[in-house]
């Protein structure tokens, strides 16, 4: 659909109950969702905005797989980061606003407003204000920040000793259009929401989901084997009816306990066309990966599930901009087709369906962070709060980030878990 126009004709193949706005099982979708009211609503407060941020058009992408597991795009022409951003959900309506929402907190990321200041982190010191020079988000063969660089500061809020702190302000800022930049570029950490707190709840979980993957890397393969689950064992008609799509589409699916010793529950889920496992010229993008965080466990697997749906649909779309286009010839790499070598198992994720709440929910997991000795956690506010919807880049430097082109690849943590495996 334009923006401001009526929908394109769906397909009413694996989405009649979607199109009602519920689960993809039909279920009641408000447990499923973190959000002060519901997708359809979200996007109602958001929607006159998206011309005055540059999104033209949201498309649904669903129809391009057989799966039926809701995917849409948001198409951004002018974006300072990349033109097309990916939403995927439960349902249409969770899809739609999910993209609409990651365009917004892109687009207002590349000119943020936040308070700012231009001076040195010895000045403010002085001044007896906090600051995080971010060091592992440095970008490549650039130089860290000495004391008396005079530069750009956002001020944030450190979540765990409830105080101001200032961060210098191109970590926080996604513009890839312009260069010598001093830190890596990365939508890490950034998210959206209808308040703020639904925003720094969403950037918390992210940081959360991306070390925990990267610190599974470094597991070995007999440990990761041990750690695949069977969706079964959720007992969740969701997520089950998520797997139902799955196997009726011939896709073989691997879903991995990933969590951390911080202790949230995450998952990664491994998508693949059976035939390309069974055959020898399989490629690299046939098989893809979705990861999810979540305090409720069965809401962090049906994140990695839909994700991984989502990846797939990027590749099967070729729409994506920022997709090395050498990946779509690549060979599948024998240690990813070994990885549907793992048995699930039935487990227990002690889960709970009842909804505790954002501030609850907040809460609980700063305490996991604090029980594993992270020891700062800095949300920045990036977008003017007069808007129906907040935009946060939330940074937890003891964490580890993904890949990306910084100077410093990997932190204490992925360095100690690779000198000593568990």
């Amino acid at each position: 659909m334009a923006v401001g126009g009526e929908p394109e004709r769906r397909d009413p193949a694996h989405s009649a109950p979607a199109q009602q706005g519920g689960s993809a099982a039909g279920c009641d979708g408000r447990r499923y969702f973190d959000r002060v009211c519901t997708p359809e609503e979200t996007f109602e407060r958001v929607r006159a905005f998206l011309p005055r941020y540059g999104i033209t058009r949201l498309a649904r992408l669903t129809s391009l797989d057989r799966v039926g597991i809701p995917v849409w795009n948001a198409v951004a022409p002018n974006a300072l980061s990349i033109v097309i951003n990916q939403g995927k959900g439960i349902s249409d309506a969770a899809a739609r606003t999910s993209a609409a929402m990651e365009a917004l907190e892109r687009a207002i990321a590349g000119r943020p407003t936040v308070a700012m200041r231009i001076t040195s982190r010895r000045h403010l010191m002085v001044e007896g204000l906090a600051t995080e020079t971010l060091d592992g988000l440095i970008a490549a063969r650039a130089s860290d920040i000495a004391e008396d660089d005079v530069l750009a500061w956002a001020e944030g809020f450190e979540l765990l000793e409830n105080r101001p702190i200032f961060v210098p302000l191109e970590a926080a800022m996604l513009d890839r259009t312009r260069d010598g930049m001093r830190f890596w570029q990365s939508s890490d950490g950034l998210a959206s929401g209808n308040t703020p707190q639904e925003a720094i709840l969403h950037g918390l979980l992210e940081r959360i989901e991306r070390d925990a993957e990267a610190l599974w890397h470094f597991r070995p393969r007999k440990t990761r084997h041990r750690r695949c689950v069977d969706p079964a064992s959720f007992g969740d008609p969701v997520l089950s009816d998520l797997v139902k799509r799955i196997d009726e589409a011939d896709l073989q699916l691997r879903l991995f306990d990933i969590t951390s010793d911080v202790a949230v529950p995450s998952y990664l889920a491994l998508l693949a066309e059976g035939a390309a496992l069974r055959g020898r010229a399989a490629r690299y993008l046939d098989v893809t990966n979705g990861s999810g965080t979540h305090p409720a466990a069965v809401r962090a697997a049906i994140r990695a599930v839909t994700e991984a749906a989502q990846s797939r649909l990027t590749h099967i779309s070729g729409a994506r901009d920022d997709i090395d286009p050498r990946l779509f010839a690549a060979p599948l790499p024998d240690a990813l087709r070994a990885e549907f070598d793992a048995v699930p198992a039935v487990t227990d994720p002690q889960q709970s369906h009842e909804d505790p709440g954002l501030e609850q929910m907040l809460h609980a997991t700063l305490g996991c962070l604090r029980a594993a000795r992270i020891g700062c956690v800095i949300a920045v506010p990036l977008s003017e709060p007069d808007l129906p919807f907040a935009v946060a880049k939330v940074f937890v430097p003891g964490l580890e980030s993904p890949s990306g082109e910084r100077k410093r690849r990997y932190g204490a943590r992925a360095i100690s878990m690779a000198l000593v495996p568990s």
